[in-house]
């Protein structure tokens, strides 16, 4: 009969202590945090069943956003920080995934953090690694639009990084992506910059085009599915005001007025935004709310979370960083037709996973 001494008990019995609390904060922490995560509530009409003119209506869309995940890069990046970090991501957004089963992400950019300059080897080497932290089934669709990390503030981008970012996704950095009668406007803010650069050119050009299109598709609805003037070879999109998704905010003054542990630090909420770097200029952001007077504005870039209603009317909320890195609380939105505010457990408190609930009807 094998015999254990009391020291041999001990030291088995703190080996599986510290491997289980190990397990528990590395791995299990995510599921009763994001367990407490929850897709908002809508009436029947809008979740599914019939219309107002009796037809039925698609269920709502379920849709997941998260913002500002800066993957690091060779240059900057020590090792054991992207170790940690991209863990950390991973297993948030994987966990999310497996419990709340969205059927679209989106990521508004600074996807990478040295996109902007980074060596063709470098950005292969952070995109293999993206694409294995978000990995996901062909039951979810993931988009991702451009940030100023990933091909520089106005004055570094050029066509070779734009083209490079849209190659590996497979996809415009301006367009409109429809699920189940939802518009998604995607608007490449990095080019809104409005002083006739060549890029910024063709993102105009294509916002025009899009507005056209679904200001026809909206007034071929009223009229009965009659063609109006101006619109012959429009293309067609389901006739509701989109949900407008960018990398830069809409311009606003400050974070004076957010609140809510997703906004950023008091002491930083006064500190006065610049125009085309920190929030789209005025002119850049009333031209988006006229042409496309959008139900809902989501952006990223700032790191915190804040809510804001432009011109009493048009509502955006800023999306917090997804990443440890930026701040020690990250989130994500959850949409269903309505958006929710869930937050993943802070770092220095993964035994009291922290978590915040807001909804929101667009």
């Amino acid at each position: 009969m094998l015999r254990f001494s009391g020291s041999s008990v001990v030291a088995a019995l703190l080996i599986a202590v510290v491997f289980g609390a190990f397990f528990f904060c590395e791995y299990l922490i995510y599921f009763p945090t994001i367990l407490k995560c929850a897709w908002p509530k809508l009436s029947h009409a809008r979740g599914g069943g019939e219309g107002t003119d009796g037809r039925p209506t698609e269920p709502a869309v379920r849709a997941m956003v998260l913002s500002d995940t800066h993957l690091l890069g060779a240059v900057g990046g020590h090792w054991f920080d992207k170790l940690r970090r991209e863990w950390q991501m991973e297993r948030a957004f994987q966990t999310a995934l497996w419990l709340l089963k969205p059927e679209i992400v989106f990521i508004l950019g600074d996807i990478f953090d040295e996109g902007k300059w980074s060596s063709q080897k470098h950005w292969e080497d952070d995109v293999r690694r993206f694409h294995r932290m978000f990995r996901h089934s062909t039951d979810t669709e993931l988009v991702v639009l451009v940030g100023n990390h990933d091909i520089g503030f106005h004055y570094e981008m050029d066509w070779f990084k734009l083209q490079r970012f849209e190659k590996v996704f497979n996809a415009s950095s301006t367009r409109i992506v429809t699920k189940k009668g939802v518009n998604f406007l995607l608007v490449n803010s990095v080019a809104l910059h409005g002083d006739g650069c060549p890029i910024c050119q063709s993102v105009e050009k294509d916002l025009i085009k899009l507005s056209r299109d679904l200001n026809c598709s909206l007034q071929k609805s009223q009229l009965g599915g009659q063609e109006t003037e101006g619109c012959e070879g429009s293309q067609a999109y389901p006739p509701t005001a989109p949900i407008m998704l960018q990398h830069y905010p809409l311009y606003r003054v400050s974070d004076a007025s957010c609140t809510g542990r997703d906004a950023a630090p008091p002491e930083e909420r006064h500190l006065l935004f610049r125009e085309k770097y920190d929030v789209l200029s005025k002119e850049a952001s009333q031209r988006l709310l006229q042409w496309f007077k959008p139900r809902l504005v989501l952006s990223g870039h700032t790191h915190s979370g804040c809510e804001v209603l432009h011109d009493n009317r048009y509502p955006e909320v800023s999306v917090p960083s997804f990443s440890w890195r930026n701040r020690n609380n990250p989130s994500f939105i959850l949409g269903r037709r309505a958006a929710g505010r869930c937050t993943s457990a802070p770092v220095s408190s993964l035994f009291q996973p922290h978590i915040g609930v807001s909804s929101r009807i667009i």
